[in-house]
């Protein structure tokens, strides 16, 4: 039966990078899947007022990049991005269609802070946003428990994280 992933965390805990990671030892183990990051889903300028982070678009994105995946085989769909709220999981949840499962990503505020600082190195104006919304965010995430699991992901490599996230979740 087809299943979906959700990789949650706050900006620079690795979402994308560990979810592309899950791919690859999904693709080792031979299952069918697709990589779906939920930033390029909602990747456009501008974002309404009522609407910054261009929740709309991204479920109405994912809702057929979800169903185009699942109609050519997919059998896991690994989702990469940040949900804020019960309702915005059971959201996700409709729009892929299948069951989901949402795996929050803890890191120490100060490894993303030193993430952050390699990320946007030469991008001053986008450092300090992401380093104000990394701790706002962390505090919104712990807050919402949307998450079924949650896997320290601080002093891991990108693979063992990974590895952490599949075992957690019951893919491996």
């Amino acid at each position: 039966m087809p299943a979906a992933l959700l990789i949650t965390g706050t900006v620079g805990a690795g979402k994308t990078s560990v979810a592309d990671a899950a791919g690859d030892l999904l693709a080792a183990a031979g299952i069918p899947h697709a990589v779906i990051d939920l930033d390029w889903l909602r990747r456009s300028w501008p974002a309404p007022a009522d609407d910054p982070f261009n929740l709309e678009l991204t479920l109405r994105n994912l809702r057929d990049v979800a169903r185009n995946h699942l109609e050519a085989g997919a059998r896991r769909l690994v989702l990469a991005g940040v949900v804020e709220s019960r309702d915005e999981r059971r959201r996700h949840q409709e729009a892929v269609g299948v069951n989901l499962t949402v795996c929050r990503l803890r890191v120490p505020i100060p490894v993303v802070r030193q993430r952050l600082a390699r990320r946007h190195e030469g991008d001053e104006a986008g450092l300090r946003w992401h380093l104000d919304r990394s701790g706002a965010l962390d505090d919104i995430l712990v807050a919402a428990r949307v998450e079924d699991v949650v896997v320290d992901a601080g002093e891991r490599s990108v693979t063992s994280a990974a590895a952490a996230v599949m075992r957690a979740v019951g893919w491996c």
